[in-house]
């Protein structure tokens, strides 16, 4: 089960009254015993705020293959700053036993969600565009696939929280019962 929450209130270059910004947000991380609920990571993302220099050192591309800049990790929780050229996009997939929320940060975001079943594999389910500000995420077992549209003509960028935080994870082909197994790529190369 996918969830979806709508955002309208996000400014990259200013810091709302009330909300978190990324050192606010770190240490709300930090502070952890315990993993946070998806709700819980909701709450964060929704009223999250990060400034354009706050977001500066997490910035970076790659040809290929959207990059992956991890932010914060320990055992209960991580975040990440994930950047997309235009056509990039992740295997579909699971998060394997954890649930996290997306923030939309700059771009526009494509979410498909699919089904599982053992005899007739993977199947479409629907489909969602996301705007800045916008926060959406998976719960166990969403099986999805985000991107940034060829079509978009922008960069993406997109602020995860993951708890607990990710390792590797299943995924998937449309139309197949096999099931592989994928570790997201953190190097900077």
């Amino acid at each position: 089960m996918s969830t979806h929450l709508e955002t309208t209130d996000f400014q990259t270059d200013k810091i709302n009254v009330g909300s978190f910004s990324l050192p606010s947000l770190l240490a709300a991380l930090e502070s952890q015993t315990n993993t946070p609920s998806l709700k819980q990571i909701y709450d964060w993302l929704e009223t999250a705020a990060i400034s354009s220099e706050e977001l500066k050192p997490y910035l970076g591309f790659k040809e290929g293959n959207y990059w992956r800049h991890r932010v914060y990790r320990n055992e209960f929780v991580e975040m990440l700053v994930l950047c997309w050229r235009p056509g990039q996009r992740t295997p579909i997939h699971d998060h394997n036993g954890s649930h996290g929320g997306v923030k939309i940060l700059e771009g526009m975001l494509w979410e498909t969600t699919f089904t599982f079943d053992a005899a007739k594999g993977l199947t479409y389910k629907s489909a969602r565009e996301y705007s800045p500000g916008a926060v959406t995420g998976s719960d166990v077992p969403d099986i999805h696939q985000l991107g940034n549209p060829d079509v978009s003509g922008q960069d993406l960028v997109t602020l995860h929280v993951y708890a607990p935080p990710l390792g590797v994870l299943h995924t998937y082909k449309p139309g197949s019962a096999k099931i592989d197994l994928y570790v997201p790529d953190d190097s900077e190369s």
